[in-house]
């Protein structure tokens, strides 16, 4: 399913017509149609405000190989008043940990923006490895592949909140891609 899909079923999900979401984001009814028939994106700012208007999340607006179901749950958390203890590493490791404890397999990961070619061009020529680590001081959230019962979750840990998203099909742990993340498993497993 193209970007334009999905954002036209998760705006009919959320029971909003064209003309009330360009009018909570601010924009023109045409913007909203001409990015749900893949005749545009919208601007980090707008794809932001969407998903949470929508209550989804960007990498399932994005993820156009389909590997996260629309089923995704957002869990409240204060990241402070949680403990590491046994392998948990750091507060975000302990909230998964909390969250997934009877899971079979809990594996964090290492996130990695995508570049395109004009951005890896530029990182290049630039100062090698400036453009991801302006996108690791932008997103400093914690990401797991939780394993439970037969099913593959993609878990996101915020100091907020606790995001999980179902996994439409099997991915490898090692290394994936979902929209524009590139996903590697880290040196160590909670479970």
């Amino acid at each position: 399913m193209t970007f334009g899909e999905k954002l036209k079923n998760a705006r009919k999900e959320a029971g909003l017509s064209q003309e009330q979401l360009a009018e909570k984001l601010s924009v023109s009814r045409s913007a909203i149609a001409k990015w749900e028939t893949d005749n545009g994106m919208p601007d980090v700012n707008n794809l932001k405000a969407m998903a949470s208007l929508l209550n989804t999340s960007i990498d399932y607006l994005l993820d156009e190989d389909e590997k996260i179901t629309f089923n995704e749950t957002r869990d409240p958390i204060e990241l402070e008043s949680f403990e590491k203890t046994g392998k948990c590493r750091d507060k975000k490791d302990a909230a998964a940990y909390w969250k997934y404890r009877d899971a079979d397999a809990i594996y964090p990961l290492i996130r990695s923006k995508k570049l395109s070619g004009k951005e890896y061009l530029l990182d290049l020529i630039t100062s090698w490895g400036a453009s991801q680590l302006a996108d690791y001081a932008n997103n400093t959230d914690g990401y797991y592949l939780v394993e439970k019962d037969g099913r593959q979750i993609l878990v996101r840990v915020s100091k907020d909140f606790i995001t999980s998203s179902e996994l439409a099909s099997r991915v490898d742990p090692k290394k994936f891609i979902i929209g524009n993340n590139i996903f590697k498993k880290a040196p160590y497993q909670l479970i």
